[in-house]
């Protein structure tokens, strides 16, 4: 897939990234269309170092995002790791290469960032995501676990 430019996201962009969001089985269960609670997380992700929303642009339309965010720790030798969340590609893209393309741009961010791995969770329904995400080279190592609060 070629014709995609990735930056970081602006506050501008913050409706079209939650129509992406939005636009598959699970999101369109959780997300709300009140945009004032997004622009208020947009806004307190950019004071928080180390996390930042990215938007892939084709045809001045954002058509995919992802959330990396770069966490310092004491395991694995005091590893840097960045996490990558919220990956979404706009249906019309699916299955063209904009997602490798989407996840060569966020392990390129993680590099440049120091990180040394890269993770991410998906939902245990996305068998489709799981497929690829091994076809990149990612290994389901672990299991994880979720408590609302």
């Amino acid at each position: 897939m070629t014709g995609l430019t990735f930056r970081p996201a602006t506050r501008a962009d913050v409706a079209a990234v939650v129509a992406l969001l939005a636009d598959d089985v699970l999101g369109a269960t959780r997300e709300s269309g009140d945009l004032d609670r997004y622009l208020a997380a947009f806004d307190a992700m950019g004071q928080e170092g180390g996390n930042t929303l990215i938007v892939a642009e084709g045809d001045g339309r954002v058509l995919a995002t992802y959330q990396l965010t770069v966490i310092s720790g004491l395991s694995l030798s005091a590893a840097r790791r960045a996490q990558i969340e919220a990956v979404r590609v706009d249906a019309s893209l699916r299955g063209q290469g904009a997602g490798a393309a989407l996840m060569a741009d966020a392990e390129a961010r993680a590099r440049a960032a120091g990180a040394t791995l890269l993770q991410l969770t998906s939902n245990a329904s996305r068998t489709d995501a799981h497929r690829f995400y091994e076809k990149l080279g990612y290994a389901p190592s672990h299991l994880g676990f979720k408590k609302p609060l």
